[in-house]
């Protein structure tokens, strides 16, 4: 096909946003197109003083069954899907009086808001649309001699495109297919929509759809390229988050960002969450932020350096103030102070997101990962013990500041990645063991963290004496709670259900530690 610029002699606009509407309809005019719209589009055109003839009209065919057949006629898809360059589309165009339609502005019906706004099944159906699509998917079709619009971001290049004679095909061919990805995730919302009605959370087909937030500089590393799309949950965190201040995030920093947000959420008091590469090196909640961010730093200080730090209370200057004071490479929070924030404006490279809200924990959700040939799809672990339900295994029962750090810690489990071993005391990390093929060695490893942290702080002994452990999955030897009985840990939280299970609890009462099963485990790959 040529490359000629194609003039625009009709349009077609029926948008329910009006954003750059009028700015394209005088283009269009301008340059001698004749403008067809329907209802609330035809108005706003002519309270502007452009002249506008109502689909109807055109077509000779009023708009019925309440507006839901407005342009599902000959008239208009005819116009729109006949070819100029076949005389026999032609002939036939002109024996029926079909006008050629060279440009359509559409946007559809707002579904996904609806849906969003928490409406009434009726509404939502309602918003359903269906001229649009097929409007939509018509001229996309018909590319090489119509024009799609489907954004108002659009209209700005199409003007100017009027001014040069017309539009190329491979300007209308880009059009084409961002409209039938639209469409696409269209559809998508509604299949969604109808899965959730019936309560399906993976159903047979599973769609999925993402609208681009922004290109980023690589991904993992400078040679993979990435970007990021939100999904339209609008789940507080990263995908609602406004950034204040500092450069642009990375791909690590948006995963990582997200991870320490999702951990932070889990409790209640003040809390602060350190991540570094998607694995927390430190989880504190007390009476205050500050409080809590010296307990999560002591934790693990040497990762903590260029971490990514997460709180669930607003900022204030205190915090600010402590957080700023070693590397950190974003904060992110639902809210800070206006003191907070001119803290740590100090720090030109440090990010500051504010997210408004927090995540709920318990909330429902699909988690999706790719594999090679498709995609693995599970629902959110949003799974969280009941206290009362805990099985006590040993001779002895955890004492009441045990089991409080005990549920703490295994909250933690769920942000770790497996195996993961959690030393906590007085609702602080003291040592963190992570993503390790061999249970005990996370074991060790949180113990030496836990010995490097104690050195750090100048204490006579590790923070480890006189912790709880626990374990994301349960123990298959008992070497690994050996390990941590030798850190100094007084009482175990895991999920039991190990064939050796009986030799693990043996060697707790050996030991003289208390230990209970949840039941549940926190598997995290």
């Amino acid at each position: 096909m040529t490359q000629t610029p194609v003039p625009v002699r009709r349009a077609l606009i029926s948008v329910s946003d009006k954003t750059g509407l009028l700015d394209l309809a005088r283009a269009l005019i301008a340059h001698g197109a004749e403008i067809l719209s329907t209802g609330g589009s035809a108005r706003a055109l002519r309270e502007a003083g452009l002249k506008v003839t109502e689909v109807s009209d055109h077509t000779g065919f009023p708009e019925i069954l309440d507006g839901r057949v407005k342009t599902l006629v000959p008239q208009i898809h005819g116009g729109i899907l006949g070819r100029r360059d076949l005389p026999a589309h032609v002939a036939q165009m002109e024996q029926h009086g079909i006008a050629p339609i060279d440009l359509i502005a559409v946007n559809l019906y707002p579904f996904e808001a609806t849906v969003a706004s928490g409406a009434g099944a009726e509404d939502c159906i309602e918003n359903i649309d269906i001229g649009g699509p097929a409007l939509i998917r018509a001229a996309s079709k018909n590319h090489d001699h119509v024009v799609v619009l489907t954004d108002p971001a659009q209209y700005g290049a199409i003007i100017a495109a009027l001014s040069e004679g017309g539009t190329t095909l491979e300007a209308r061919r880009a059009l084409a297919g961002a409209a039938y990805a639209r469409t696409a995730a269209y559809d998508a919302a509604i299949a969604a929509w109808f899965a959730a009605q019936r309560g399906d959370v993976l159903p047979e087909r599973l769609t999925v759809a993402g609208q681009r937030r922004e290109s980023l500089r690589y991904g993992e590393n400078p040679h993979q390229q990435a970007a990021f799309y939100a999904d339209g949950s609008n789940r507080p965190g990263v995908a609602t988050a406004r950034q204040i201040q500092g450069k642009a995030l990375s791909y690590n920093n948006l995963n990582d960002t997200d991870a320490a947000f999702e951990a932070v959420a889990e409790f209640d008091a003040p809390a602060v969450v350190i991540v570094k590469h998607a694995n927390p090196c430190g989880i504190a909640t007390a009476d205050s932020l500050s409080a809590a961010w010296d307990l999560a730093l002591r934790c693990d200080p040497v990762s903590a350096f260029g971490g990514i730090v997460a709180l669930n209370r607003t900022l204030d200057a205190e915090a600010a103030a402590r957080i700023a004071a070693i590397f950190t490479e974003v904060i992110v929070a639902p809210d800070a102070t206006d003191e907070a924030r001119e803290i740590l404006s100090r720090k030109k490279n440090l990010r500051l997101l504010l997210t408004g809200a927090l995540p709920d924990p318990a909330e429902g959700g699909v988690i999706i990962r790719s594999v090679a040939g498709g995609f693995l799809a599970q629902t959110r672990d949003n799974g969280r013990i009941v206290p009362a339900e805990l099985k006590v295994v040993t001779q002895r029962a955890p004492t009441e500041a045990e089991m409080a750090d005990l549920i703490f810690a295994f909250r933690v489990c769920k942000h770790v990645k497996s195996n993961a071993i959690i030393y906590a005391k007085d609702q602080a990390t003291v040592g963190i063991g992570a993503g390790q093929m061999s249970r005990v060695d996370s074991a060790r490893i949180a113990a030496i963290k836990g010995a490097d942290a104690s050195r750090a702080a100048g204490l006579d002994q590790p923070l480890t004496a006189g912790s709880v452990v626990a374990s994301d999955a349960f123990f298959p030897f008992a070497d690994g709670l050996e390990a941590a009985i030798a850190a100094g840990a007084t009482a175990v939280i895991q999920p039991g259900g190990s064939i050796r299970d009986d030799e693990v609890i043996a060697a707790a009462d050996r030991a003289g530690i208390a230990m209970v099963f949840t039941g549940m485990r926190h598997f995290r790959h």
